[in-house]
């Protein structure tokens, strides 16, 4: 592709435009909104079910480049996206980055858990730590990182940015959330400029502190503050590659994808590669109880719940807010009407979209739940007739998928999230099998943990940002 990459706009239509640096290095717009691009671009000049046939066999890492350079093609130049894109997936643990193994004639997993935390996070946050990295040194800066996480997302970004020395990192999680290998990979980390803090509350508290913290301009010019949640548009975008690798392989047929989803950044991904010219025949929502997502597809609303703890914690969410960004086109691209429904949901818990507004939501996606017991049941059935170990998030998937056999046109790729070793109790309960944790992470396990608990309070958050944060410039 030619041209010029897209500038960016906020979903709520009063933030100034920026390039792919500024919205890296912003991570949320200042009017408290997500950024998107401008237009999005074509990837091929072909937009027919043929588009992807030349991808096939090629290794990951070129799909990723072909995916990214229009993105990137003002900021970075070739030789640059590629050296950042080897470093980020040179320390992924499968030669192919993001494998499909077949479960049956209609399912495959995407298999996403072959990076240094075990989750399909490592994909994303490896590429945007090495990215900040570079802009960080390209303008002799200093960073503080502060994000949200419900599981997975604070060990990969803590694993992806704990070399960048340039980078003080702060990550939330919700003190009762994480299993106990997922808060030790975030408490065990050794680098002086990382830290991890357990909330007295739920992920939604987590995230509500960081979306206040940014929303005050004057911290984040006085802290230099961005985000590595999937609010920043770099991780959407590097996870576009691995949807686009995955439908090249079935070329010149679409797929469905099945995606377990809390906070929908990863689905969104996939809705990106669409707009941008990738081929899908539907994309599914898979709920765990907490299941905010699948009621609106039914409905038309968006109505909180009390958050109920499962089997699949990191997507024990209720206020998914990478919504924003499809609720935006779903408007029509009315940054005031978007402005207005995030307003209701953080006022009310609720809005309510228009009869069109739904059947446009519903002509890509599609949605169903599992709970627990359908969780287990189906991590079982995978390990007696495959021989296939879930971890509960995928299982979640494979679930949805099988109940959405008849809107589903093969084949279908479900998305798998994270290693079973994460989860080891859910496995042995579900499958009898125990499933040992690789060697590289029993190690980084071993080391003392570094706990800090506070309440679910901004200004308590702040003021140990303020007292840990390293203020030396490079």
């Amino acid at each position: 592709m030619t041209g010029r990459a897209p500038l960016y706009i906020s979903t709520r239509g009063k933030a100034p435009k920026l390039d792919l640096r500024g919205v890296t290095m912003a991570g949320l717009a200042n009017d408290g909104g997500l950024y998107v691009p401008e237009e999005w671009p074509a990837l091929w000049a072909d937009a027919s079910y043929d588009a992807l046939l030349p991808l096939q066999g090629m290794p990951y890492l070129a799909v990723a480049e072909q995916v990214l350079h229009p993105f990137t093609q003002d900021t970075l130049p070739a030789d640059t996206l590629r050296d950042l894109l080897n470093k980020a997936y040179g320390v992924f643990n499968h030669p192919d980055i993001t494998p499909l193994t077949q479960m049956d004639d209609r399912l495959w997993l995407l298999e996403l858990f072959h990076g240094p935390t075990l989750a399909f996070k490592d994909v994303a946050l490896q590429f945007l730590g090495q990215l900040l990295g570079h802009f960080l040194r390209e303008k002799r800066e200093r960073l503080t990182v502060i994000g949200a996480t419900s599981g997975d997302t604070g060990s990969a970004a803590m694993e992806a940015l704990a070399g960048q020395p340039d980078i003080d990192v702060f990550i939330l999680y919700p003190a009762r959330g994480p299993s106990d290998i997922q808060r030790k990979q975030m408490t065990c980390v050794q680098a002086p400029q990382v830290h991890a803090i357990a909330i007295d509350g739920s992920f939604d508290d987590c995230q509500a502190i960081v979306k206040g913290l940014f929303e005050q301009q004057s911290l984040r010019d006085e802290l230099r503050l961005t985000a590595v949640n999937s609010i920043n548009w770099l991780r959407i975008l590097a996870q576009m590659a691995y949807y686009v690798a995955a439908a090249s392989r079935f070329a010149p047929r679409p797929v469905s994808f099945v995606v377990p989803t809390g906070n929908f950044g990863n689905i969104y991904a996939a809705y990106a590669a669409q707009a941008c010219g990738m081929p899908v025949s539907k994309l599914a929502v898979a709920s765990n109880p907490n299941d905010i997502l699948t009621r609106f597809l039914a409905s038309g609303d968006m109505q909180t719940a009390p958050v109920h703890p499962s089997l699949s914690p990191s997507m024990d969410i209720q206020i998914s807010s990478n919504f924003e960004r499809l609720l935006f086109d779903l408007c029509d691209r009315r940054g005031a009407e978007v402005m207005l429904h995030m307003q209701d949901l953080k006022q009310w818990g609720q809005f309510h979209l228009s009869p069109l507004q739904l059947a446009m939501a519903r002509q890509l996606f599609t949605a169903a739940r599992a709970d627990d017991a359908e969780t287990l049941a189906c991590m079982g059935d995978i390990y007696k007739r495959h021989g296939i170990i879930l971890d509960p998030h995928s299982a979640v998937g494979v679930s949805a998928a099988q109940k959405l056999t008849q809107e589903l046109p093969e084949p279908v790729i479900c998305l798998g999230c994270a290693h079973p070793a994460k989860f080891p109790d859910t496995v042995q309960r579900a499958t009898g099998v125990h499933v040992a944790l690789p060697e590289f992470l029993r190690a980084k396990l071993a080391q003392p943990e570094r706990l800090n608990q506070l309440a679910a309070n901004g200004d308590d958050v702040l003021a140990f940002i303020r007292r840990h944060r390293q203020r030396d410039s490079l």
